[in-house]
């Protein structure tokens, strides 16, 4: 058994209508030599361009996602959207619990729960973040605070369930940072996190769960990423706002996908 690679962009507050057609125009010209049949790929844009990166990507191998949702399927929540408005958009996928979501607007992991469930009850795949402090990281609480974080977000899961969410390692220190983190680092949070799983929902289950890296992911420091076992994909903010951009992640993706080792 081998977990499907991955390679994926969150456009964050960036890029209206007429730059997302642009974008997937030429995202798509640039990818036309690039076979990536062997990995998902994914491009999270604002909620006002979904419409736009739906038409664009149509009948390519670009999925989308949603940045952000309410776990409520409808009610008085202004400025809110619910698992089937996105997919009612076109998105595949949804991100949760990004660190700007916890650090400006208050988000807590309890409530990610609700919306971890209610993405997979629309049909949906949750992208859920996780990452610690530089603060928690000097004091050598990482792997506890990763561990409280799946536990609370993905607590109501079962181990079937579990494969259907994809766990997006980004430690907060590393966002927006000049370099991502050091790559022996990130392959051992990776190695711990995918431990929590087995204990908690069983080998079997772990082994087929997606954990990818986003934090300062680019061109430079991709390939040695991707190379580790544990890193099973790269999210990238800001080195693939461009289609050229994205499409040098994505065949640096596509290129490991043919080298990575197979799970026992």
């Amino acid at each position: 058994m081998s977990r499907r690679l991955m390679a994926g962009t969150g456009w964050k507050m960036n890029h209206d209508r007429t730059a997302t057609r642009a974008y997937a125009k030429k995202l798509l010209a640039k990818l036309r030599g690039t076979d990536s049949r062997a990995i998902d790929l994914f491009v999270l844009p604002p909620f006002t361009s979904l419409a736009a990166a739906e038409a664009g990507f149509a009948r390519s191998a670009v999925s989308i996602g949603g940045q952000n949702m309410h776990w409520a399927e409808a009610g008085a929540w202004t400025g809110e959207i619910s698992a089937a408005m996105l997919a009612e958009s076109g998105c595949r996928y949804v991100e949760l619990a990004h660190s700007e979501r916890l650090q400006c607007c208050g988000e807590t992991y309890e409530q990610v729960r609700l919306k971890v469930n209610a993405a997979l009850a629309g049909g949906l795949m949750p992208i859920l973040c996780l990452g610690e402090t530089a603060g928690e990281k000097r004091t050598g609480k990482s792997d506890q605070v990763l561990t409280h974080q799946i536990e609370t977000a993905l607590g109501d899961l079962s181990a079937a369930a579990l494969p259907r969410v994809v766990l997006a390692y980004e430690p907060r220190w590393a966002i927006g940072a000049k370099s991502a983190a050091p790559v022996d680092y990130v392959e051992a949070r990776h190695r711990q996190l995918r431990a929590v799983l087995a204990q908690r929902w069983g080998r079997r289950a772990a082994n087929a769960t997606r954990i990818i890296y986003g934090g300062s992911v680019s061109a430079e420091n991709g390939p040695e990423l991707i190379r580790q076992p544990n890193v099973d994909g790269l999210f990238v903010g800001r080195s693939a706002w461009t289609p050229e951009g994205f499409a040098q992640i994505v065949q640096i993706v596509a290129a490991a996908a043919a080298t990575k080792e197979k799970l026992p």
